[in-house]
């Protein structure tokens, strides 16, 4: 990488945008040392710096101090690829919250314009930026590596799709909670054929956050997180009081009798 005796401090400035000063101040603090110093006085850096300085940028993105940085940046067990997929990982959920803010943006837009009627519930929408963090720590204290397996490859899934894949996803996926909602108003059966025709559509659609259809274990699981997550089972009983429970019971006779 670079010149074979190093970059100079004012190269490493122009490669990543820090100022000097700023360089200076990290090698007083010991946050950010050169490779070596040269008999001339310059500091030179190397690869491994230029690696460091890299994660020191990362970690300010996330709001953390350059105290914090350099304790866990010196830590005995810190493990850069590690520490770049958390980095990626909630770079990931800031685009997706930024895709929704710009949604609501051209939506407002265009209610004001009176091409459309917003309700108020999204006029909002894209504004709980702790609420995917949240989830996902749940999901992983939950579930211990299962769990964090399960939202890598969700997110490995999702990192290619457009607004539109966003918004067909989202979409269906409400629709096919009214419909169970609808149908347990109705008092239809959670094994009935008509229910378990909505949870066949849950299966697909759900299936398309994951590598290829999900098996019988898999769905079970996805049930059993619907009846524990708070967050969900909030969000299903507002819709319509028991929904949840009928969901469940739905998903775990369609896993008995359609998966293997």
């Amino acid at each position: 990488m670079g010149r074979l005796n190093g970059y100079r401090v004012g190269e490493v400035a122009r490669l990543s945008g820090v100022s000097i000063r700023t360089l200076h101040h990290y090698d007083e603090l010991g946050l950010l040392r050169p490779a070596y110093v040269g008999p001339n006085g310059y500091r030179y850096y190397g690869k491994e710096e230029l690696l460091r300085l890299q994660q020191i940028l990362f970690h300010r993105e996330l709001g953390l101090s350059l105290g914090e940085i350099g304790r866990i940046l010196d830590a005995p067990d810190f493990n850069r690829a590690a520490a770049l997929r958390v980095h990626r990982e909630t770079l990931l959920a800031q685009a997706r919250r930024y895709r929704r803010l710009v949604r609501t943006i051209d939506e407002t837009l265009a209610a004001l314009n009176g091409e459309m009627i917003m309700n108020d519930k999204a006029m909002y929408r894209g504004f709980d930026p702790e609420a995917e963090a949240r989830n996902r720590a749940w999901v992983v204290e939950r579930y211990g590596e299962a769990g964090q397996y399960g939202v890598d490859t969700r997110n490995a899934v999702m990192k290619d799709w457009s607004q539109a894949d966003y918004d067909r996803h989202q979409a269906d996926w409400v629709q096919i909670v009214r419909d169970f909602a609808d149908a347990l108003t109705s008092r239809l059966a959670a094994d009935s054929a008509p229910v378990q025709a909505i949870t066949r559509r849950l299966h697909e659609t759900t299936s398309r956050v994951w590598t290829g259809p999900i098996n019988r274990v898999g769905f079970l699981n996805m049930a059993e997180l619907y009846s524990e997550h708070p967050e969900t089972r909030a969000a299903l009983e507002a819709r319509t009081p028991g929904l949840t429970d009928y969901m469940v019971e739905a998903m775990r006779q369609f896993a008995r009798t359609e998966l293997v």
